[in-house]
């Protein structure tokens, strides 16, 4: 969701008692001795800061200003909920100024909450996805298995770990003691692995901020990308390898029946069955005998039957009904509820980055989708199929913004061990925390595990980098491989080790190349991990020079970075950042263990995780966090659902994710039921009500596609 302007504790209160008042109207339950008080409050410390041009934040308090905050709109809903948020995390009022009463509180609290649910049930709906195109690791997902291809389209090096030797087996419930992988943006032995020979990859889809590379917004089709898909459709057919040993549905669709006089009807079906699952179950028969008919006429142009085939194919791949991911609705003023084959194709492209497979078509055109345990069963398929490999190579990368580390230099000098001959050691590093994603998904283990796990995966060489981190083992670990890397499980015992947010890979991603950068890592353990992220620094606040003034040689980091407290304009962002990237200041600059600075001066991280819990080390912190589960739970279902449907959440979807978070906590915050109740969840479904006795009855969206777009279906 899209973060409102930041409100100063003065405004904060000021705007809690107009919606007091809101509340209690709609509720009934009209409390004048609270509200009274409250009035008081605001009376004796917001008019002064926050009137005339020079108001506090931005933020002038005026009945008119307030009475715009209540209108029901998408905007004053989300800086509603973040008024709720900010004072029951105890992030408002500020450090200095005295704290709500707790019964106060309470009530101020209760009030926003009813005055949020009611407008919500009121006015607010689930927004649509904008129509989008597949992103570039989805169009060759769905090539591959649309004809069965045993190998890949084009090289991905978005996709950061390689598998090798197939220790990847969901199924099994298990995670292998050793595995082999791959680094793939870093090693260039990494980038060769079977493809089809002469096809060239669109460009890589950037990754949205504090988003993914899914997202609507950052997936247009402009005419000259729109061309390149037409020559891209061709270029695959037509590749060498494109051939029976590497496709998979050749006999079914390519290979031509033995008699000629059968072409004809080998059309026809062959075509219906393949463009029902291109097109994701919206086809009809004006479609299908349109591109038959474009393929018996290249024969009659002397075509072969495999020739004809294969150019027909390459226009359906390049195709609109193909290529873009849309929902009824969105091409005209009628609503449309969401029908069972877009359920399929949400879901598919949510667990396995491609179309649905035939099971998933054929539950969603009997009507299955529509029962809450038939979807739970697809659900707990797809979590045990091979291509949920694509979701962790997708999601958690994203999630955890790994892709940061590829541009990481740090200083040779300082840290020699981070590199070793001519590579650098993030190759191994990114390695852990994606390989700790996986197996608490595969074993199903709580959540709570990607903070605080009990296991990791280390190479030889990465266990050598952490020093002082290094875990005791037996195992021979091997130190300098590059084309496969070697990675065994390890127990954890240590909470400096284990989980996804003390590992190398993120600290030397949050740090410069000469010193750590506290507030990097507390902005990314606020995005990531609480899904809360910050505002933007101001553009005139100057960054904080890699090494130290002279005059300033003597202070700890801490010390030096006070002064950008001082600013009323950088407080409030500090005040949540600071003490959550200070609490990991005991990982130097590549991830390795110390205890004091360069100029001798110890590390001090303790602070005070919501106002609420004190720690002094990285054990009571990541304790802190983890007295918190459904604060994590809930932030770890944004990013889930936000991935799922492609879009920024909004205020309609916070009954969603109290559900989710409800549901997997029932679960002792097993990572399946997570997954699960997303997709269960009304958001995912866009509202859509689990009924028996409502069916899919069709639409006509593959018409409103030709109305949005120019038809590119057939050369």
């Amino acid at each position: 969701m899209k973060r409102p302007p930041s409100l100063t504790f003065d405004a904060l209160i000021t705007v809690a008692i107009a919606l007091g008042v809101a509340a209690s109207s709609v509720s009934g339950d009209e409390d004048p001795a609270v509200l009274g008080m409250l009035s008081d409050i605001a009376k004796s410390k917001c008019y002064d800061c926050h009137s005339g041009e020079d108001a506090a934040g931005g933020i002038t308090l005026s009945q008119e200003s307030i009475e715009t905050l209540f209108d029901g709109t998408e905007s004053s809903l989300e800086t509603v909920l973040r008024i709720t948020n900010v004072i029951e995390n105890g992030e408002m009022p500020p450090e200095g100024e005295p704290e709500i009463a707790s019964e106060p509180k309470r009530e101020l609290i209760a009030q926003l909450n009813t005055w949020f649910k009611e407008a919500v049930a009121s006015g607010a709906s689930h927004p649509s996805t904008p129509i989008r195109r597949m992103n570039r690791f989805q169009y060759n997902n769905a090539v591959v298995d649309l004809f069965d291809l045993r190998c890949i389209v084009f090289t991905l090096p978005e996709r950061m770990m390689r598998e090798h030797r197939g220790y990847f087996r969901p199924e099994s419930g298990k995670m292998a003691e050793v595995v082999h992988v791959g680094s793939r943006p870093l090693g260039k032995s990494q980038m060769i692995e079977p493809r089809l020979a002469g096809v060239a990859a669109f460009p890589q889809d950037l990754r949205a901020e504090h988003g993914f590379d899914n997202r609507a917004d950052h997936l247009s089709l402009s005419p000259l990308l729109m061309e390149s898909f037409l020559k891209l459709g061709q270029s695959i057919t037509s590749s060498p390898d494109f051939t029976p040993k590497r496709v998979g549905i050749w006999n079914d669709f390519f290979k031509a029946p033995t008699q000629r006089h059968q072409w004809e009807d080998a059309i026809d079906d062959r075509l219906e069955n393949f463009l029902h699952r291109a097109f994701r179950g919206r086809t009809d028969a004006v479609v299908s005998n349109r591109y038959a008919a474009f393929a018996k006429s290249r024969i009659d142009s002397g075509d072969s039957f495999e020739e004809a085939m294969k150019t027909v194919a390459g226009a359906v791949i390049a195709s609109p009904r193909f290529l873009y991911l849309y929902q009824p609705g969105q091409f005209d003023d009628t609503e449309s509820t969401l029908p069972m084959n877009e359920i399929a194709s949400r879901l598919s492209f949510f667990l396995w980055g491609s179309l649905p497979d035939q099971r998933l078509l054929e539950a969603s055109s009997n009507g299955s989708l529509n029962d809450v345990d038939a979807v739970s069963r697809e659900v707990d398929r797809m979590l045990n199929d091979r291509k949920l490999k694509r979701f962790c190579d997708s999601f958690a990368s994203q999630w955890l913004q790994l892709d940061r580390i590829i541009s990481s230099v740090p200083d040779r000098s300082k840290f020699p061990e981070f590199y070793y001959s001519k590579y650098r050691n993030s190759m191994h590093m990114m390695m852990e925390p994606l390989l700790v994603f996986e197996t608490v998904l595969i074993e199903n283990k709580p959540i709570t595990q990607l903070i605080d796990s009990d296991f990791t995966y280390r190479s030889g060489q990465l266990q050598k980098a952490y020093k002082d981190l290094a875990l005791p083992t037996e195992k021979n670990l091997k130190k300098g491989e590059v084309a496969s890397l070697q990675f065994h499980r390890l127990p954890v015992a240590d909470k400096r080790s284990g989980g996804v947010i003390t590992n190398a890979a993120v600290m030397t991603m949050t740090s410069g190349p000469e010193r750590t950068q506290p507030i990097t890592r507390g902005a990314w353990i606020a995005s990531v991990v609480f899904n809360d992220p910050p505002e933007p620094p101001p553009a005139d606040v100057p960054p904080l020079g890699e090494k130290p003034a002279e005059a300033e040689e003597h202070l700890t980091l801490r010390e030096r970075l006070s002064l950008h407290r001082e600013r009323s304009d950088c407080r409030g962002c500090h005040e949540q950042i600071d003490p959550l990237g200070f609490a990991l200041e005991n990982y130097g600059a590549t991830g390795t263990w110390r205890r004091s600075y360069e100029n001798g001066r110890e590390i001090d991280i303790s602070g005070r995780l919501f106002r609420q819990r004190d720690f002094g080390t990285v054990d009571e912190f990541k304790e802190a966090i983890l007295d918190h589960p459904d604060r994590f739970t809930r932030a770890l279902a944004g990013h889930l659902l936000s991935f799922a449907l492609a879009r920024e959440l909004v205020a309609a979807d916070e009954s969603s994710l109290d559900r989710i978070v409800e549901q997997t906590a029932a679960d002792e915050y097993r990572f399946k039921t997570l997954i699960r109740e997303v997709v269960l969840s009304e958001s995912f479904r866009g509202g859509l009500q689990f009924k028996t006795n409502e069916q899919d009855k069709g639409d006509d969206s593959n018409d409103r596609v030709a109305k949005l777009t120019r038809d590119i279906e057939v050369p």
